[in-house]
């Protein structure tokens, strides 16, 4: 699907003509659809410094080549306010009147779904960098992988396959409890396929409990689950409901380890929880232990930036930039459905999360996991898992 008003823009950038009321240079717009307000704002915030860290790497050294022209990169940034259907109405925002080539992100699992329709039905390519729930890049009705929407992490089915392996494995652990919200997509999807994987390791679930969003008292969720006797509590939710489940479960007399998912890995969870969540452990896309060049060179620049290490969600937002612009560079012209089938085709990429590999016909990046403790006040990297 090509987009005129782009097409017609770039040229006449490039001929120099007066009167177009454009920049100076050749230029590819990219919109990002990210939280910056509502129940996650660091999500928001750590992802746009990700992808603006890798734009400002490419602009910097001249530009992004395309078709043997140089385009300097415009990130739209815009805020869904973590709601579903506002991501919905920022993807048709970007995409039908901003006239973007491509569009990263939404991070939630809740706000990535929707979105993701969007854009399939636009016909514009989306990588969502954080969403592991398996309906982001598929098409419920067919079943089969959408044709325009990627995503830059692994899945749910993997995340739980690697956390029950864990806790088997590892930790040593047969009985575990689960407390889950189930009015959110991500946890409700994560609690029910490491159910499964955990079950099927050998282990056993001996209590299953369930909350909404927006509750604030867990008080008779965690007297049956300490009732239950686990040897561990699976809590897979967001930062900001953790450090209350984990301090009223302490209130309770709860001592065993919790285990969380990947929606754990903002370091507010660390300044909320305390004490309550020392020792725990979850599941992430990325450390910034891992000792790959291209990753040391990325915490170096992000640090210098921002005044703080990346998280894995800035880590995604920069991998899924530069799979953009890895695309957009193959397609060699500047046009959506090109740009998807050299996103299709990239048969490997590392990035600073590690080593991307799609199958063919795979929206999913096959690639590892790793565990992650939180210690002495920090994420302090355990294992790899790998796929």
């Amino acid at each position: 699907m090509k987009f005129p008003t782009l097409i017609f823009s770039l040229a006449c950038i490039a001929a120099g003509l007066s009167g177009c009321g454009r920049p100076s240079e050749p230029t590819i717009r990219l919109g990002l659809n990210v939280e910056l307000s509502g129940e996650m704002p660091s999500v928001g915030a750590s992802s746009k410094n990700g992808a603006q860290l890798y734009v400002d790497k490419i602009n910097e050294a001249g530009g992004l080549e395309v078709g043997g022209v140089k385009y300097k990169i415009e990130l739209a940034s815009r805020d869904n306010g973590a709601k579903a259907d506002q991501a919905a109405a920022i993807a048709q925002r970007l995409i039908s009147q901003e006239n973007v080539l491509m569009m990263i992100g939404p991070n939630s699992s809740a706000c990535a779904i929707p979105a993701a329709e969007i854009a399939e039905s636009l016909q514009c390519v989306m990588i969502a960098p954080w969403s592991t729930n398996p309906k982001t890049t598929q098409n419920v009705t067919t079943g089969k992988p959408k044709e325009y929407v990627f995503r830059g992490c692994f899945t749910d089915v993997f995340q739980a396959e690697a956390l029950a392996k864990f806790a088997r494995n590892d930790l040593k652990i047969s009985r575990a409890a689960i407390l889950y919200d189930v009015a959110s997509e991500a946890p409700n999807g994560q609690a029910n396929l490491f159910k499964t994987t955990f079950e099927r390791f050998g282990g056993k679930v001996t209590a299953l409990e369930t909350y909404t969003t927006g509750d604030r008292d867990f008080s008779a969720q965690l007297t049956k689950i300490r009732a239950s006797e686990p040897e561990v509590l699976f809590l897979p939710a967001y930062y900001n409901d953790v450090p209350l489940v984990a301090q009223q479960a302490r209130r309770q007399g709860i001592t065993i380890p919790f285990l969380g998912s990947d929606a754990w890995s903002s370091p507010e969870i660390i300044k909320l929880g305390g004490q309550d969540l020392a020792g725990s452990y979850f599941c992430n896309h990325y450390s910034t232990e891992i000792g790959l060049p291209e990753a040391k060179a990325f915490v170096e620049a992000y640090t210098a930036k921002f005044g703080q290490a990346p998280n894995d969600l800035a880590a995604l937002a920069y991998d899924s930039l530069g799979l953009a612009c890895e695309s957009i560079r193959s397609a060699r012209k500047l046009d959506r459905k090109a740009v998807r089938d050299a996103l299709s085709k990239i048969p490997k990429y590392e990035g600073v999360t590690g080593l991307f590999h799609f199958d063919e016909g795979n929206p999913d990046p096959v690639k590892s996991a790793c565990i992650l403790q939180i210690k002495d006040g920090k994420f302090s990297w355990v294992a790899n898992v790998n796929p």
